[in-house]
């Protein structure tokens, strides 16, 4: 398993954590972003991530991993491959989160619900109610950063590669602002 330190290595060698200016999906504004898809270019990376989840849930039955795209879909595949099991994923079908492309959950699957990044938990709670509507069980969620510092309560066992708080401010409070050190960036995939 990996320390905190140790991932935190490998989400700044890849370029994923980013310290600057910037302007988060829910307006926010911070100095620090996680842009998980920089890590989950690298194979190896990607690899030694999903491996810490896998021997989280190594003695846990686990029939099938899901994820929401886009952050979860290769978080999902790795993981599963790792757990030798299926990997699905959920998307945005009119701003619902729906099953398509044919996945199906069969009644009583246990589920391991997996992202990328968790700020408020939003997309993850969506994907187990997709689980719960079709008769599955969801057996834990996984994320590789928890940026809530475990503030998030999905009410399942969790579980989280690296957790950080990470400061984020109203723009009308935001200190990076009053010191007149440029506009918020929006790095993410979400305009």
């Amino acid at each position: 398993m990996l320390s905190q330190q140790e991932a935190i290595d490998i989400f700044t060698r890849s370029g994923a954590l980013m310290e600057g200016h910037f302007k988060l999906t829910s307006g926010r504004h911070s100095n620090r972003y996680m842009q998980c898809a920089q890590v989950l270019q690298y194979p190896q990376f990607t690899e030694q991530l999903a491996a810490h989840i896998a021997e989280k849930y190594a003695d846990t039955k686990i029939d099938m991993v899901i994820g929401p795209a886009m952050g979860g879909i290769i978080v999902a595949y790795e993981v599963a491959r790792q757990l030798n099991v299926p990997g699905i994923f959920c998307e945005r079908e009119n701003s619902q989160m729906v099953l398509r492309r044919g996945f199906a959950i069969k009644p009583g699957s246990r589920m391991l619900v997996v992202e990328d990044v968790v700020t408020t938990g939003g997309s993850v709670m969506e994907v187990m109610e997709i689980v719960k509507a079709a008769g599955g069980e969801v057996a834990g969620v996984a994320v590789l950063v928890d940026r809530s510092a475990g503030k998030v309560d999905f009410r399942v066992r969790q579980e989280a590669v690296l957790t950080m708080d990470i400061e984020s401010w109203l723009p009308e409070d935001c200190p990076l602002c009053k010191e007149g050190l440029g506009e918020a960036i929006k790095p993410g995939s979400r305009s």
